[in-house]
């Protein structure tokens, strides 16, 4: 008799061992477990700690409440101003409704996944490129909200979404370079421009003060001179003042011109009239004439 209530005892004892060992759950600090009893959702959500079910009956499953990283894939698109790019992101997100997580979606890890790939491509679509390179912090928030508002229904919060990298054509970086360059070039002009504006004013200043006093320019003539000496040419280069031009320009206008008299013409000179002068008569010579002689030959005379 005493041998069967040992026994009894003794199986009694390792039927609970095993049946404590089945009902047993432990739930990490980062981790909430939800349970279902025949397949129906329990109303409590166990939280971390040690646990207890009931073996075949209930299932537990545990949800991580950690904050997921989630790098979303490039997606290839074609920006408001029809440029072709490539975009990558980071999503941040957690659970913070482990039911929902579980009940509600069936992989919320996926669906987050798609639902930011999605997203990332509507956001290319009604970006410009310079929002894309410059103003990525209006472009996470607008992409985070656009996760965020089927995601709450999941029962996950998304933290944040960061715009990681943003891939360009070739033949753009180019483009953009040429940009900058102009862009700078343009810059350097307009300071040089500014320069020369301010150094004109500061000039006309000092010739203003300088002519009040003529020696203050004689001096500034003679540290010329110093300067250029100082740098051991064999050329002295000799400022000449321009002040002393316009001296003698006004100087040269102050002497009146006398007018023009007026050419009265000479009368010619009379000449006296020469004597006429003789007309020699140029003799011409006789003609011989031809006379028979006594002997019937015929003999010229002159």
């Amino acid at each position: 008799m005493v041998e069967e209530l040992v026994a009894a005892g003794v199986t009694l004892a390792s039927a609970g061992a095993v049946y404590v060992m089945a009902a047993a759950r432990v739930v990490k600090q980062y981790e909430r477990g939800v349970v279902f009893r025949l397949g129906r959702l329990r109303p409590e959500v166990r939280g971390p700690g040690f646990t207890m079910i009931v073996p075949f009956v209930d299932r537990l499953q545990k949800v991580n409440m950690q904050v997921v990283t989630m790098p979303v894939p490039a997606q290839e698109g074609i920006t408001r101003d029809n440029v072709t790019v490539r975009v990558d992101a980071v999503v941040y997100f957690k659970v913070t409704g482990p039911a929902e997580a579980v009940v509600r979606v069936e992989d919320y890890r996926f669906a987050v996944s798609q639902m930011a790939q999605t997203s990332l491509r509507s956001i290319i679509g009604k970006s410009e490129l310079d929002d894309l390179l410059s103003n990525r912090e209006k472009l996470n928030q607008g992409l985070e909200l656009m996760i965020d508002s089927p995601a709450v229904e999941w029962g996950v919060t998304i933290d944040r979404v960061e715009i990681k990298d943003v891939s360009l054509p070739e033949t753009m970086k180019r483009s953009m370079a040429r940009q900058a360059e102009a862009d700078r070039e343009r810059r350097a002009r307009v300071i040089n421009a500014d320069a020369e504006l301010q150094a004109s004013k500061k000039l006309a200043e000092a010739a203003k003060e300088m002519s009040e006093q003529p020696a203050a320019l004689q001096l500034r003539l003679l540290q010329t001179v110093v300067a250029v000496a100082a740098e051991k040419n064999s050329t002295l280069v000799l400022p000449f003042p321009v002040e002393l031009l316009r001296f003698l320009e006004k100087a040269q206008q102050a002497v009146p011109t006398p007018p023009a008299q007026q050419a009265v013409p000479t009368p010619p000179a009379q000449q006296p009239r020469s004597a006429p002068q003789p007309v020699q008569e140029q003799l011409l010579p006789a003609e011989p004439r031809m006379e028979p002689d006594s002997q019937g030959a015929i003999s010229g005379q002159g």
